[in-house]
């Protein structure tokens, strides 16, 4: 595997050669092409394995490649070239044509090197003259000097695996692979575009008749201001370690002692982001079939950005503030997620995920029998039975019940009364809520295993593992980029992206780059629809 980096591929490619000529592009895929055919018969009368012959062929067919993709771009240039006079004017603007210039592009087949006409725009004196390659803006190709289709197989490569992994695992199926700064630079290219795609993308076609809406959250581990101190500082000459056994005994003796946490602080410095899911079910005599059309969105920006944009997307697909179909919304009891529900969706039904509710019964019930034993099992399953009936009016009342039996002095006995009077005013505030019997009538979503399951493998899998401190702008990109690709629209938002900067290119006369450095701000507030 090689890997290239912004410093490898070179400014332009100065010191290559491109072929000149359609004729001698032409001549180069003939001798590949020959070559290939020679290399499989004498393969074959050799009596090679066919494994050997395979991994063997893969070189060859990449170097053919090549000499097809500078046949292409020599062509296109000779075609776009006969298209120019000597000045050409677009939008407003004139510019001079100039020579043509070379530059290296990394394909999927690996570097190729071409040339390529310059337009530069005629400008006053002392004014700042811009130009650019009508070439590259008419087939799409960035700035960046990398394929689109690299750059787009390695982004998502890393919205999976880690960079570092991303990078190595492309290394299997690419010559050539786009160093890990430069596939990080696409991950926030790429993730500043996603609240324009997000906005903008079509509702799911065929949708059913009811919408179900889940919310969760999740915190995912952060740099604190130290870590990020000392990551953006500047880097110190450092005593190379004989051998990479002794490597952390050279690390700890640059650090500096750090304090004892105190009982209770926590490592991670976690930052909590949203998880949205969202799907339909149809209704199909007294069942309603599903789900239909998930669709997943997330963020670290605010709660209520999260819930504002699941209004914009339940009025895309036909349930608006104003409908009478159902809509149901379930969460795990979260005071903010419960305010700003009731403000974006008055009419829906709001319930509590039921397995949350049963493990605070499992909670309270060793403070009304021992732990473990057939009674506290026993009067869990009593409180579980009246709660999928619907009667959490009921639990409320058996918990008053409970602490009138407990007396306020005596050994543990204030601990178990503040247990259960936590879960009992935590139950009692939340009784609208819990109509599960109703539900269940109804054929409606009980629990929120789907949102649970989305920050399981959309999140957590990703972005809370070992070593990992994340910066939140930067864990924003590849958490939106997570679920574009998780909703199975990676090609469109692909084509979205391509398309919006090729019309820049060729309208504006620009030269579009995808990869940034610095990572875009959260996303503002979105307005409810």
């Amino acid at each position: 595997m090689t890997t290239i980096s912004k410093k490898t591929l070179g400014r332009n490619g100065e010191n290559d050669a491109p072929p000149e000529t359609d004729r001698a592009a032409r001549a180069a895929v003939l001798v590949g092409a020959r070559a290939l055919i020679a290399f499989a018969l004498a393969q074959a009368s050799q009596g090679v394995r066919f494994a050997e012959f395979e991994k063997a062929l893969l070189g060859h067919v990449m170097a053919l490649g090549r000499a097809v993709i500078v046949l292409f771009l020599v062509a296109s240039e000779e075609r776009v070239r006969r298209g120019l006079g000597m000045s050409v004017e677009r939008e407003g603007r004139r510019f001079r044509r100039g020579q043509a210039q070379p530059r290296n592009l990394l394909t999927w087949f690996g570097v190729v090197q071409y040339a390529r006409t310059y337009l530069r725009e005629i400008v006053k004196p002392k004014q700042a003259a811009r130009g650019y390659h009508p070439l590259d803006a008419e087939l799409g190709l960035l700035a960046d000097r990398i394929s689109p289709n690299v750059l787009s197989v390695t982004t998502r490569l890393s919205t999976r695996v880690s960079f570092g992994e991303a990078h190595e695992v492309a290394g299997w199926f690419l010559p050539t692979v786009p160093s890990t700064e430069v596939i990080e630079a696409a991950v926030l290219g790429y993730g500043s575009k996603t609240q324009a795609w997000f906005e903008q993308a079509p509702a799911p076609e065929d949708d059913g008749d009811v919408l179900v809406i889940q919310l969760d959250s999740k915190g995912v581990p952060t740099a604190t201001e130290e870590e990020l101190r000392l990551r953006r500082g500047k880097r110190s000459r450092r005593k190379k370690a004989p051998s990479p056994r002794h490597r952390g005994r050279l690390a700890r003796g640059r650090r500096t002692k750090k304090p004892r946490r105190a009982k209770g602080d926590k490592a991670k410095n976690a930052k909590m982001g949203t998880m949205v899911v969202m799907y339909t079910l149809r209704r199909c005599g007294k069942l309603l079939l599903g789900p239909i059309n998930k669709r997943y969105y997330a963020s670290f920006a605010s709660k209520r950005h999260a819930v504002n944009i699941a209004r914009r997307d339940a009025t895309k697909r036909g349930f608006p503030p104003d409908t009478n179909r159902v809509v149901q919304i379930l969460t795990d009891g979260d005071n903010d997620l419960a305010r700003y529900i009731s403000e974006a969706f008055p009419g829906a039904v709001h319930t509590i995920d039921v397995m949350h509710i049963v493990e605070k019964l499992w909670d309270a019930g060793s403070s009304v029998h021992q732990e473990g034993s057939d009674e506290f099992r026993a009067w869990v399953e009593r409180q579980k039975e009246a709660l999928y009936a619907g009667r959490a009016a009921a639990i409320v009342a058996e918990f008053d019940i409970q602490l009138a039996s407990v007396p306020r002095t005596g050994p543990g006995n204030k601990y178990r009364r503040e247990k259960l009077a936590e879960v009992r005013n935590y139950i009692e505030k939340r009784v609208p809520q819990m109509t599960y019997g109703q539900l269940r009538r109804q054929d409606l979503e009980l629990g929120t295993g789907a949102v649970e399951g989305a920050i399981k493998n959309l999140m957590g899998g990703r972005m809370d593992n070992g070593g990992m401190r994340w910066i939140k702008e930067r864990a924003e990109a590849v958490l939106q980029l997570r679920c574009i690709d998780a909703n199975g629209d990676w090609e469109a938002f692909m084509n979205h992206v391509h398309a919006a900067m090729r019309h820049a290119a060729v309208t504006n006369g620009a030269r579009p780059r995808l990869q940034q450095r610095v990572a875009s701000p959260l996303p503002i507030t979105a307005e409810a629809a």
